[in-house]
């Protein structure tokens, strides 16, 4: 077995997609968009979100129409995002489908029951929220969902930020 620096999956650069790349230069916030019904429960890594201010606010992200999470979030209408800190690059992957889970991702930490869907314990900075559509507009590969924000949740000693550029993580 030979161990490699580069990603084992990664395509030739010369058959990646040039929009793919150029978003991949923006650094990008890594949530974790987490929802339950009927005792199913479902999450996903998103870093392809953004927030937007005011009464009420809004968290927009880009969901695959195929995923786990749209399906349930679909039928649940409330999320949980969460976003994630250092310590939580495990997470991020296996929440991400890139990395193994035994069990699956949600056995990794403890969990917190909320009104909008579980909850990360040992996250400090999440928002309660509610499906805006049931029928967000597809943009590129994905599914623009726009989520309303009902509650946050700010702890005073926050972690430092996870981003994902180029395909790696750091932290803010």
């Amino acid at each position: 077995m030979t161990i490699h620096g580069d990603h084992p999956f990664l395509p030739p650069e010369s058959e990646r997609s040039p929009v793919r790349r150029f978003r991949g230069r923006l650094p990008s916030p890594v949530g974790l968009w987490t929802t339950a019904h009927e005792g199913k429960r479902a999450g996903l890594t998103v870093s392809s979100m953004l927030v937007a201010d005011g009464d009420p606010g809004y968290v927009i992200g880009l969901i695959d129409p195929d995923s786990d999470l749209w399906e349930t979030l679909h039928k649940a209408r409330t999320a949980v995002v969460s976003l994630l800190g250092g310590p939580h690059q495990q997470l991020a992957d296996a929440f991400g489908y890139v990395a193994p889970a035994p069990g699956g991702p949600f056995r990794m930490i403890d969990w917190t029951e909320t009104e909008w869907g579980p909850a990360p314990v040992g996250v400090s900075t999440w928002a309660g929220c509610r499906l805006v559509s049931a029928d967000p507009p597809e943009v590129g590969w994905a599914l623009q969902v726009q989520l309303e924000i009902a509650h946050v949740e700010l702890a005073a000693e926050e972690l430092p930020v996870l981003v994902h550029r180029r395909g790696r993580y750091s932290t803010l």
